[in-house]
């Protein structure tokens, strides 16, 4: 049902929840609120050494690929390292004229010493950049590589989770939430490659190095470099921990969202013919202003992390020049009175090699630090997309142990105590249901709306599994076989008829992949579809559009028909099948059916009872029971329900003659 708060309502009371506080003495207990531990899952997410061992897994056939853009980028590092001391070199020996080390002597001709010292080192600089930045970026090439490629991998193994889940919790996510899933959240967990290993191996690689040439060259240099981790890590504790839970929170606001345009879009003739379509773009306007409230919220706590790195690092050199600087004067003044040997003094090039390193050692951390938004960000889509994996799919109560070989199939099916409940309902949808049918049998579910004639197709699809009794194909559980191969013996035709946006070929082709043109005409006149599709302006080429919206209900029908038709099932659903037809079309369609259901196993749902009286079996379904079993003229000579609903469906010959729309 649509909400109809505003985005400001929504905001304050998404705040309210954001701030309350969790008793964590409480949190695991069996008595311990239901909304509580929720919130600390929803708040908190999993642990980061959790979700790090998940993305490993993840990145699995592209870890060779990673490895080796590592390895270039340390190359690159290092020949990006050398260049302060270089530097150093070019401005005290050649610059200023203090004496050359030891091993440089006999490098350079005593005349113009000085100059070519500094036009070597430039040019030695130069180069050291220039391949600094080629195995960069070949490096980040490889990365981005191996990001693109799991991208990919990763929505192909969320997506083919997906479509396995149980259909209940396809239900609860909807179709747009769940596309939002795949498509956003499983495209945003890529980024890690560089967030979680490529960028941290790159500042941990400089850190260490700039660390150990710190300690080398001017001890307190480090214990000032090494101040800066406490900083860091009180940085991370304040901001970047609360920053996924609301990247965690606006992710699912946009499923949401998503969720309400699709099906906004789906029922779009409902939302017209209502004239809602003022409440609706309300209602998306709302949500959308909500969203950007919750994405303001985390820029405000992510720029204050910039902040803090901004000013650190011009205090920081502000700090190392007023510290070195005042050792240069002080050691020069030493140097002149001669108490202090010239190289054992601080020098500019010692000044400005500090600086370098120094620069390089903080950009790093504020590149870890501004980035923590999309590392955040990624780690909540990874998180989301855990959620969905975590969920099983739709699988038999024990597993599948035995091979189907499906044109040994005869098609025999038998419940035996068959009892199911929907995930969540308080009582069952089908109770205790014997039958047997044999294998070609024909069995028609009559029944009220709600008396479980649907539920029991569901069974026998295995859409869901019993939650009592068996169902027995051929003498053997079903459970003992894979779902999907079980499915290769099926061919289901609804009331609600669904076909893709393609042509009307490929609607027909998709009961049998790699069908050929001759074998989808032969199925469409068999169906009745024939004629009309031939009028069409491309004939099988012409695109229906999404659901089949080009054509009326009954002409999806006899496409729908036709589709299992061709696929030429051991095991028949007909949910109404003939229910858009006009009188004409269902006669001609009916006769096409009887020749399809032979020496096959068939179970037609049907409120038109005429259209039944040939079944082999009629089962009379009320409260999830059935109730009166038998053929027509068997039900018809006892008092029953069957025989009342004959006698009221005669009085209403209006049932028996509706056109098609």
């Amino acid at each position: 049902m649509r909400q109809g708060r505003s985005s400001r309502r929504r905001f304050r009371e998404y705040l309210q929840r954001i701030r309350k506080p969790i008793d964590a003495h409480t949190l695991g207990r069996p008595d311990a609120d239901p909304i509580s531990r929720v919130r600390l899952r929803r708040d908190r997410g999993r642990p980061f050494p959790v979700l790090f061992v998940r993305f490993l897994g993840h990145l699995r056939g592209h870890r060779r690929t990673v490895a080796a853009a590592m390895a270039l980028l340390s190359i690159a590092l290092v020949f990006g390292l050398v260049a302060p001391y270089l530097s150093k070199i070019a401005i005290d020996n050649a610059i200023d004229g203090h004496p050359y080390p030891a091993w440089l002597d006999g490098w350079f001709p005593w005349q113009s010493r000085s100059f070519a010292m500094l036009s070597t080192v430039c040019l030695t600089i130069i180069a050291l950049q220039v391949l600094r930045v080629s195995l960069s970026m070949w490096s980040r090439w490889l990365a981005t590589k191996a990001s693109q490629k799991m991208r990919v991998q990763l929505r192909r193994h969320v997506f083919n989770h997906a479509v396995r889940l149980p259909l209940h919790a396809i239900y609860e996510r909807k179709s747009g939430g769940m596309a939002s899933l795949i498509r956003d959240d499983a495209s945003q967990v890529a980024p890690l490659v560089f967030a979680m290993l490529y960028n941290p191996f790159s500042a941990v690689f400089q850190i260490v190095i700039i660390l150990g040439i710190l300690a080398f060259s001017e001890w307190r240099m480090l214990v000032a470099a090494l101040l800066l981790g406490p900083l860091m890590f009180l940085t991370h504790r304040l901001w970047i921990v609360r920053i996924r839970p609301m990247w965690r929170d606006t992710r699912a606001t946009r499923q949401h969202i998503d969720s309400e345009v699709t099906e906004t879009f789906a029922g779009i003739r409902v939302v017209r013919g209502f004239s809602r379509q003022t409440t609706e773009t309300s209602n998306f306007t709302s949500l959308s202003h909500f969203m950007t409230r919750q994405e303001l919220l985390t820029w405000w706590w992510s720029r204050a992390v910039d902040i803090i790195w901004q000013m650190l690092i011009p205090i920081a050199v502000a700090g190392l020049l007023w510290f070195v600087g005042s050792r240069i004067i002080e050691d020069r003044a030493l140097v002149a009175a001669g108490k202090l040997s010239i190289n054992d003094a601080l020098t500019v090039g010692d000044l400005v090699m500090f600086i370098w390193y120094l620069t390089s050692l903080l950009e790093p951390m504020a590149q870890l630090a501004t980035s923590a938004t999309q590392f955040q960000d990624s780690l909540a889509a990874l998180d989301r997309v855990e959620d969905l994996l975590a969920e099983p799919r739709e699988t038999p109560r024990h597993a599948a142990t035995k091979p189907l070989n499906v044109p040994a199939v005869r098609g025999g099916l038998t419940f035996e105590g068959v009892s199911f409940s929907y995930p969540g309902a308080s009582k069952a949808a089908v109770h205790d249901i014997n039958l047997s049918v044999l294998p070609g049998q024909t069995v028609a579910l009559v029944g009220h709306s709600g008396a479980g004639k649907t539920t029991l197709c569901n069974l026998v699809a295995r859409f869901y599994e019993p939650d009592a009794g068996r169902l027995l194909l051929d003498g053997v559980d079903t459970s003992d076989y894979h779902v999907e191969a079980y499915r290769k013996l099926l061919a289901i035709v609804e009331q609600d008829i669904f076909l893709f946006d393609g042509t009307v070929a490929d609607n027909i082709r998709y009961g049998r992949r790699g069908a050929g043109m001759d074998e989808v005409i032969h199925a469409a006149e068999q169906a009745n579809a024939a004629h009309f599709i031939d009028d069409l302006h491309a004939g099988y080429d012409t695109w229906i559009g999404e659901r089949g919206v080009k054509l009326s209900g009954g002409q999806r029908q006899r496409i729908a028909i036709a589709r299992a038709i061709l696929a030429d099932p051991k095991i028949l659903i007909l949910d109404e099948a003939t229910s858009n037809l006009d009188t004409h079309s269902e006669r001609l369609i009916q006769a096409s059916l009887n020749q399809l259901l032979e020496n096959r196993t068939c179970f037609v749902i049907a409120h038109r009872l005429s259209t039944i009286t040939h079944a082999d079996q009629i089962a009379v379904m009320d409260a999830g029971r059935i109730i009166e079993a038998g053929t027509h003229a068997q039900l018809l000579e006892r008092s029953g329900a069957y025989r009342e609903m004959v006698y009221m469906q005669l009085q209403q010959p209006a049932d028996f003659a509706r056109e098609d729309t």
